[in-house]
């Protein structure tokens, strides 16, 4: 069995049909709706046993904010395509790419449109 410290992300929103299409062009990758207890959310594709994570709108959800918990999404093909089609979003970046020792690969922060800070990676 193989264990993991991360199970489950999720990312607060204030408006969960923006963030959809934010996150859905910044990953150019679809994003699958569901309610769960009132909470609307826009789950991240993820494969059999991998980890999973969504955005997320209601009440249980807090504030998005920039403090705090940072997620790193995958950035494919690189993070470099990433972060340009961030720049078509309007994100602030906050870390441009930065190369990681070893074959770790790359990284990025930047503000999606709800105000959070998220993480970009790609491997080498």
């Amino acid at each position: 069995m193989t264990t993991s410290a991360l199970n489950w992300f999720e990312i607060p929103v204030h408006d969960i049909d923006r963030a959809q299409r934010f996150y859905e062009t910044l990953l150019g990758r679809p994003l699958r709706r569901e309610d769960m207890a009132g909470q609307a959310l826009a789950v991240f594709p993820y494969d059999d046993g991998g980890v999973g994570g969504a955005l997320i709108q209601g009440s249980f959800a807090p504030e998005p904010s920039i403090d705090g918990r940072i997620v790193y999404l995958a950035a494919t093909p690189t993070v470099d395509a990433t972060l340009a089609r961030a720049a078509e979003l309007g994100a602030k970046v906050l870390m441009p790419r930065t190369q990681l020792p070893g074959d770790i690969g790359a990284i990025a922060q930047i503000v999606d449109c709800e105000g959070n800070r998220v993480g970009l990676h790609a491997p080498n």
